[in-house]
């Protein structure tokens, strides 16, 4: 089987897909490793829709904050690349530290607002490490589009506004959260748990999906949904981080709710940090949509 083209120094890459371009749409998937079945549907995705496909595999220092897993996220280069392929990648960019974040490193992309709320309250700085590091990964491929997870739905409303306020002329592209049998939603992190924690995290998209029918039958306050999730949270021995109910466009909270609204939730099991995101549009009736 041949193997996937790989480059690890950015003016290499760009040197290697300037003749892919000019062959037709160029499609590419930003992922931090450790690829399962959600990464490999967005890379599908690409395919599907692309005539070349680059997968990265970076993870990303500046995201991570000091008490968080960085030294222990997992690494698993060759496997990536395997799995990457078999979903249809035809260039991987595995970068290091010193490619992205050339010493002394002092330049950083600032979203305002919309990253303060959700993850954002938690996590300080993350958002700032995700948007300096998509924008250098979109500067350096130059993709038609690049794919993202819904699962991440506040990732994805940051990126766009990022991309549209600094005048990108790149596509971004959500794509559905692939989940497990039980509902959870993938994440790399699956190998920090053990199985009875594994069992127990199931309960966030339960918890959602009964909030969601709650508003099917007319609920509209956002307080009243935020109560019934965390309560069968909290039910099942999971600790939130946060529980909420935001409009999609602001990510503000949307106390009565209607037209687009994401339903946010972060939540421990042990120690490890799991969220899930449903976006709705409710009109004269609720549906599910991307963010």
């Amino acid at each position: 089987m041949t193997a996937l083209p790989l480059y690890r120094a950015p003016e290499e890459l760009r040197a290697a897909l300037a003749p892919l371009r000019a062959r037709g749409d160029l499609g590419f998937v930003p992922t931090m490793g450790a690829l399962h079945e959600g990464h490999l549907s967005l890379i599908r995705a690409s395919a599907a829709h692309s005539a070349t496909t680059v997968v990265s595999v970076f993870v990303n220092p500046a995201q991570f904050g000091p008490n968080e897993d960085f030294d222990a996220y997992p690494r698993m280069l060759q496997d990536d690349i395997a799995a990457a392929k078999s979903a249809g990648a035809d260039v991987i960019f595995a970068p290091d530290k010193a490619g992205i974040y050339p010493e002394p490193y002092r330049t950083f992309i600032e979203v305002e607002e919309i990253t303060g709320t959700l993850c954002g309250r938690s996590r300080q700085g993350h958002f700032r490490g995700v948007a300096t590091v998509v924008w250098k990964l979109l500067q350096i491929v130059d993709p038609d589009r690049a794919f993202f997870g819904a699962k991440d739905a506040q990732q994805v409303r940051v990126i766009r506004q990022m991309v549209r306020d600094l005048l990108g002329r790149w596509e971004i592209v959500a794509c559905p959260t692939v989940r497990e049998s039980d509902g959870l939603a993938m994440s790399s992190r699956y190998c920090y748990l053990t199985n009875e924690e594994r069992a127990r995290a199931a309960v966030i998209l339960e918890a959602v999906r009964v909030a969601i029918a709650r508003i099917e039958k007319g609920e509209r306050h956002a307080g009243r949904i935020r109560v019934a999730i965390m309560e069968r949270i909290e039910a099942a021995s999971l600790r939130p981080d946060y529980v909420d109910v935001v409009s999609l466009g602001d990510l503000a909270p949307a106390n009565e709710m209607n037209g687009d609204v994401l339903i946010a939730v972060a939540a421990f099991a042990g120690t490890t940090r799991l969220i899930d995101n449903v976006c709705i549009r409710i009109g004269d009736h609720v549906e599910e949509r991307l963010p």
